[in-house]
């Protein structure tokens, strides 16, 4: 997941441990400079690719996870090709995140390979750096695709594992046919 030699800052640490210490499901991280929705794997399988689509074992998920933002975003579903992220158009305002770019150590793919929290990365907006009177607008046009996202934590297979009396089992794993990638049980 990291490249060897790769430093971790305390910053970067304290956030694992957190994530690890909470049962999260669900998580967004938000840049700027774009507008698009990416998903993991943001790592190439193959370092020596670039733009090499590269999916999880719940590619499916996270392409409904990356819509239900995406679609919901007045800018992002809008269709046309004359502003920044008109190359994602076509897609729907998705794409997986080594096909667009590759790159080693993002949260995305850490909290999928190491937590039960799937993360997708949303580019809120054309400028990297927006200006203050900028932010009153952004903040208006991915308030609703945040809470349509928020909502989809309810998707899925949700419940208590327990014993044979009713006790809840810690670190249960659950799988999934078809699906190569196993998740845990709360604490």
């Amino acid at each position: 997941f990291l490249s060897p030699g790769f430093q971790v800052a305390p910053e970067t640490k304290a956030v694992m441990k957190w994530l690890r210490s909470i049962p999260f499901v669900l998580s967004a991280s938000l840049h700027g400079g774009e507008l698009v929705v990416t998903y993991p794997y943001d790592y190439s399988r193959h370092p020596m690719e670039e733009k090499m689509f590269s999916p999880t074992p719940d590619e499916k998920v996270f392409k409904m996870l990356a819509k239900a933002y995406a679609d919901a975003h007045p800018v992002i579903s809008d269709r046309s090709e004359l502003r920044c992220g008109g190359n994602f158009v076509k897609r729907g305002g998705i794409i997986n995140g080594a096909e667009w770019y590759s790159f080693t150590g993002g949260m995305a793919d850490f909290n999928y390979l190491h937590t039960n929290c799937f993360e997708v990365t949303v580019e809120v907006g054309c400028e990297k750096f927006p200006l203050e009177e900028e932010l009153f607008t952004i903040w208006h046009e991915n308030k609703g695709a945040l809470l349509n996202y928020m909502e989809m934590v309810h998707r899925g297979i949700k419940g208590i594992v327990s014993d044979k009396f009713g006790n809840p089992i810690k670190n249960a794993r659950i799988s999934v046919r078809g699906i190569q990638h196993d998740v845990t049980t709360g604490n």
